[in-house]
């Protein structure tokens, strides 16, 4: 009886937006799920997120209407967030805290894993060298996606960024040191948070039309759920992930979006508990959290599986300096970055090849597993597609007229490289296609203008 009366609180001394405040809560654990009691005997969860000897401030993980002060009573759970995990996930949808809404019974758990996933030992990492064919020129050519990778998208507000997840998702070929058709054991895992109806329709669609539906898990946060969900949705479609990767051997690309709206909802908790702000009022400790969700991708030596993530984030003005995709671009390993101004002349994808980058794309090309002039033809391009870039800035300056034949020859190379090697439309491209069409650009200049490729190379491909 004694253990039961300091197992539950009727001290709620406050509420804050999302947070319930309670004193002396002094057997309560950080991290801990608690039941909340509202006086009509309806029940709510709620987990604890601060610890201290005069109070614990409770995150409320659902509605927070008809929540009072008087009456309410918290109930310790002596438990933190649990998932329940079995091969039973694939073709499940969950809503943002990991509940069935498709209408079916939860699932029979094989095991049960916390949703912060287990610290991992760097040592055990294994190096990620495997290539991801995507079917996307701009991609595999220049930025290439290695299993294992964290890559995110980086999109503007009205970008086709969710377009472009969803024909990586219906493309991508996971192959070992040589060619291979898509992998048997390849899985999804989508989650989204504060997405619309419409956006969370469009890719369950994709998913039927790519024939992964019975390979999916889809955890939904959508505009007009809980808010404070979206802290929690990411960490259990990302342990759901790690147990099919790396206890059931799936090779799974996890695409989770829109990581604005998962920042925003770090922003409104850190702005109830009345937390000191860090830059544009996001917490200071936002570049640690983001990297507890983003660490999660990787393969674990002696473990078949692997888990590769495809974030996408809107970038509030387009601005690549804002504190979300700043810090996302530290901790992950490269970015796509999509053009308005592509976008408005009808190329797609709109991807703007010199922001970006992928920084594991040497350990995935070369000979046996793309071809062995991958790495040259890639820097090529980027070069004279750069020198071109430039030169079209000066051309608006000093006309076309102002401009040496050679500077002409570069100027046309990159308005037919974005119109044709960019401009690929819903176009499935093999590796070898690509950089073949990267060979036709490169004969727009004489031999002794391709100073990044070796002359065997030249001798065998020009």
């Amino acid at each position: 009886m004694d253990d039961l009366i300091t197992r539950e609180y009727e001290t709620v001394s406050g509420i804050s937006g999302p947070l319930l405040f309670i004193e002396r809560a002094t057997h309560a654990v950080f991290g801990e799920m608690v039941d909340i009691l509202l006086p009509s005997g309806e029940t709510r969860r709620g987990r604890v997120i601060e610890l201290s000897e005069q109070r614990a401030v409770l995150q409320v993980l659902e509605e927070t209407t008809g929540l009072g002060v008087a009456g309410t009573r918290v109930r310790l759970t002596e438990s933190v967030a649990m998932m329940d995990l079995s091969p039973d996930l694939l073709g499940r949808r969950f809503n943002g805290v990991g509940l069935p809404i498709d209408g079916l019974p939860p699932i029979l758990p094989d095991v049960r894993m916390e949703i912060g996933g287990t610290p991992l030992n760097p040592v055990a990492r294994d190096k990620p060298s495997h290539f991801i064919q995507t079917g996307i020129s701009a991609i595999d050519g220049l930025n290439t996606l290695v299993r294992g990778q964290k890559l995110p998208i980086f999109s503007g507000a009205g970008l086709p960024a969710n377009e472009l997840a969803a024909q990586v998702l219906r493309q991508a070929t996971v192959r070992e040191d040589t060619p291979s058709p898509p992998s048997p054991t390849f899985a999804v895992v989508f989650a989204a948070m504060g997405i619309t109806f419409r956006e969370a329709s469009f890719f369950l669609q994709e998913f039927e039309r790519g024939g992964v539906m019975d390979r999916t898990v889809v955890f939904l946060n959508l505009a007009d759920d809980p808010t404070i969900e979206r802290l929690l949705t990411p960490r259990y479609a990302l342990t759901a992930a790690e147990h099919l990767a790396f206890t059931l051997g799936f090779h799974v690309l996890v695409i989770l979006t829109d990581m604005a709206a998962y920042c925003e909802a770090l922003r409104q908790i850190a702005t109830a508990r009345e937390e000191i702000p860090g830059r544009r009022g996001y917490p200071g400790y936002m570049y640690s959290d983001l990297a507890s969700i983003y660490e999660r991708a990787g393969r674990i030596k002696g473990k078949p599986g692997s888990v590769t993530q495809l974030p996408i984030l809107t970038m509030p003005d387009d601005d690549l300096t804002h504190p979300i995709p700043d810090l996302t671009g530290y901790i992950t390993e490269g970015q796509i970055v999509l053009s308005r101004e592509l976008h408005r002349k009808g190329i797609y994808p709109p991807i703007d090849i010199l922001p970006c980058l992928s920084r594991l794309m040497n350990l995935g090309i070369g000979p046996g597993k793309t071809r062995e002039d991958h790495r040259a033809v890639a820097d090529q391009l980027y070069a004279l597609y750069a020198q071109g870039r430039d030169l079209r800035r000066l051309a608006a300056i000093v006309g076309e007229e102002g401009l040496t034949e050679s500077d002409k020859q570069l100027l046309k190379l990159a308005q037919d490289f974005e119109q044709e090697f960019v401009n690929q439309g819903d176009r499935n491209r093999e590796i070898a296609e690509t950089l073949d069409l990267g060979w036709k650009f490169l004969r727009y200049l004489p031999k002794d203008r391709l100073t990044r490729v070796k002359p065997e190379l030249i001798e065998r491909y020009y």
